[in-house]
């Protein structure tokens, strides 16, 4: 019963570092990512499409994003979409493809997406805290432990929350200095 327990535990904080690290990747740093556009979608024949689904996205010299459309119908609505995001990127459409140019951050955005980036890695600790605790009150619940089991029991779980700690502060740590490269 006690493995079943580390079992769910470790699995559930994998996956809160996982969210953690695809949030990340939303953020934009002076290089070009396609991980940006992730979460922006388009209403294709009445169903909203992420722009994955529907253009190839390639990065041509480190700066610019390249979007073609697989149906050249779209690219308008790509275009209103990407304008209408929190982006602050104005596409570039010449009729087949879509380019974004990634401007080069100032100081002043650098330090701000530092400040989301610390938003972000809190937001994975308090998730990885909430894990731990709801495997606290099922190790405490489990009435085939013995004091000692549940001590040893608690000890592990705990001994898991600090290496998932570690893991959203390096992974963060890692972030802000690609932030902050020039």
């Amino acid at each position: 019963m006690m493995t079943l327990i580390l079992d769910d535990t470790k699995d559930k904080m994998s996956k809160a570092i996982e969210s953690l690290s695809a949030n990340l990747n939303t953020l934009r740093s002076g290089r070009a990512n396609a991980n940006i556009l992730n979460g922006i979608e388009i209403d294709y024949y009445g169903e909203m499409t992420p722009i994955s689904q529907m253009a190839s996205i390639s990065i041509q010299e480190g700066r610019i994003i390249v979007i073609k459309p697989f149906d050249k119908s779209v690219l308008k609505g790509i275009e209103h979409a990407i304008n209408v995001s929190s982006l602050g990127l104005p596409p570039n459409s010449d009729g087949t493809m879509i380019r974004l140019t990634i401007p080069a951050l100032t100081g002043e955005t650098r330090k701000s997406l530092c400040k989301d980036v610390k938003k972000f890695a809190e937001a994975g600790k308090v998730a990885i805290r909430n894990v731990r605790r709801d495997a606290n009150d099922d190790a405490k619940k489990e009435e085939s432990f013995t004091e000692d089991v549940e001590k040893n029991c608690l000890e592990k779980i705990q001994k898991l929350t600090d290496e998932a700690i570690v893991m959203v502060d390096q992974i963060a740590d890692e972030k802000e200095k690609e932030i902050m490269t020039v």
